[in-house]
This record gives structure tokens, sequence and C-alpha cells, in this order.
């Protein structure tokens, strides 16, 4: 397994990616405070519409400077992060973690660990002393960020809330 940065030439490899997953529970948070809530459903692959919506965020993101590792098994893409170049919070030294997804049959494998570290490094080097993440809600990908040193954030990015509300934000320091 080799993680290494990504160019917008990379983009297409998406495609590689499975983000199907059998979903048990989910987050909401209130106040400051999360609540669980049993889910059970199964999260289906996405579909190209969903593919192509996902590589134009991508590009977005690399045109405005940011940053992407992929984690590569032999020449198929196994998991991805995207680091975005706009500075946040009120002192203006968080980055956000606007991508992050590894394939279903690669998880639980330490390859999103190796990813968020090599994020982690890019925004250090860029400044940094926060990563912002705006969560999916599911219980995998809320105790995935957690178990990485993240934590609730006391201060919620407005703008990121607002594109997507449901989303469980969180901080990690650097």
């Amino acid at each position: 397994m080799i993680i290494k940065p990504m160019g917008l030439e990379d983009a297409p490899r998406i495609r590689d990616i499975d983000r199907s997953e059998t979903i048990g529970n989910v987050y909401s948070c209130a106040n400051g405070v999360l609540a669980e809530t049993k889910s059970g459903h199964e999260c289906p692959n996405w579909q190209e519409e969903e593919y192509n919506s996902m590589i134009a965020r991508f590009e977005q993101e690399l045109r405005m400077g940011g940053t992407a590792y992929g984690a590569y098994d032999g020449e198929t893409l196994v998991g991805f992060g995207v680091l975005a170049n706009t500075f946040r919070g009120k002192d203006r030294d968080q980055l956000q973690v606007d991508l992050m997804y590894v394939t279903r049959a690669y998880r639980r494998q330490g390859i999103g660990s190796r990813i968020m570290d090599a994020l982690s490094e890019a925004a250090i080097a860029k400044g940094a002393k926060s990563l912002y993440i705006s969560s999916t809600e599911t219980e995998s990908a809320v105790k995935f960020y957690a178990s990485r040193g993240s934590a609730l954030t006391a201060e919620v990015d407005e703008e990121l809330f607002a594109k997507e509300p449901l989303d469980i934000h969180m901080i990690k320091r650097l």
C-alpha cells in the first residue's frame, strides 16, 4: 500500500472507490452534545452522477490550492483525502479535511489513518494549527475521526454547517 500525493490527472480514479457501508448508528449534535440513533440500513455505492460530483469537488479544491493524498494498492485507488486551502476559524489557523474516503474492502486496515497523517503533515507545512472536519453523521466516520484525536468543535463554521447541517463538526489539533 502506497500513500502518495494526487493531482488533477488522478481525479477520474475516484471511480475506484466503493463508498458503500452498513450503517448501524448515526449521530446528531445539539448544543455540543452527541446523540446516537440506531439506523440499521445499507448505504449504497455512488451512482455516476455522484461520482461526477465528487470528481468536480476534488478538482475544484486542487485548483484552489488544496492538497490530496491517495492510497494505492498497485494501480487501484483504495482511499483518498483532500485538504482544502482556505483558512478557517476566528484565528484563521484551521484547514478543512474536505473529502475522505476508503473503499469498503480496505477499511479498518489503517489506510484512513495514514491518509489523515499525510493531510495533517501538509496542513502543518501550510501553517495550520488544526484540522476542521465536517464528518458524515455515521458512527464509523465519527468514531474514526475521534480515534485520530478529533473532538466536537465549540465554534462551528457557519458556511460549512449551511452546506452540511447534519454533519458532525469536529476539530483536530495539530
